[in-house]
């Protein structure tokens, strides 16, 4: 009989599943960014972990670590991010957001608030070199070039210690870019958190929730929420 609620469970649509929920933290007044896990930014932040793909495979050795804190104004990430190898690009240009950034390695968050329009989100990636790119998503109606001439506003930061092998990116995401909702504690996003990692062609990916058999990241049904605590 135990069988029963796990096999209901994954004959149940994504839509119709509880999604899973990570929390944010509310920040006295809005700061710099910071790549250090213990600095006051970071101490006490709510932390969710993966390390599955988005198929829902495990991925050893890269169980990831995320984060969030608040504001009125912005949400503040820190994605901690254990590698075997790290895949870059030779040349990173950190003055202009960097198109298809995901083909190397990337950490990536896709968040909406239009509980309505799921297919409607945003996506904002940075990668171990301060590299960035944010796109405009429409799943029924894709914006020229996918989205990525958008711009929201948010600014990154990253480093990499290579003796623990592990990077660390921030992001501080302007809440305006994803709605003009004012926010407060209890207020949710919708939001699923990603990373590439190491080359071809044994290229990981690592998801917080997994979105189904294909690997597709972009199935909003799958995602899960993110809510402001105080």
């Amino acid at each position: 009989m135990k069988l029963l609620p796990l096999l209901l469970t994954l004959l149940l649509p994504a839509a119709a599943q509880t999604p899973e929920v990570a929390l944010s933290k509310r920040l006295k007044s809005d700061t710099a960014l910071s790549t250090d896990p213990a600095s006051p930014l970071w101490r006490g932040a709510p932390a969710v972990f993966s390390e599955n793909n988005a198929r829902g495979q495990q991925t050893p050795g890269h169980r990831s670590e995320f984060r969030s804190r608040w504001t009125k104004k912005y949400l503040y990430f820190l994605f901690i991010c254990p590698y075997q190898e790290l895949y870059l690009i030779a040349n990173p240009v950190t003055a202009k957001e960097t198109n298809k950034l995901w083909e190397h390695d990337a950490a990536e968050i896709f968040i909406g608030a239009d509980f309505e329009k799921i297919w409607q989100y945003r996506e904002y990636q940075v990668s171990p070199q301060g590299e960035w790119v944010d796109l405009d998503i429409d799943r029924k109606q894709p914006l020229p070039e996918g989205g990525w001439r958008w711009d929201s506003g948010f600014t990154v930061a990253a480093r990499i210690d290579p003796a623990a092998k592990v990077w660390y990116g921030a992001m501080k995401i302007p809440i305006a870019s994803i709605t003009a909702k004012a926010v407060k504690p209890g207020f949710e996003f919708r939001v699923n958190y990603y990373r590439f990692q190491g080359p071809p062609p044994k290229r990981a990916n690592i998801a917080w929730r997994p979105t189904g058999p294909t690997g597709n990241h972009h199935i909003p049904e799958a995602f899960g929420l993110l809510r402001l605590e105080r």
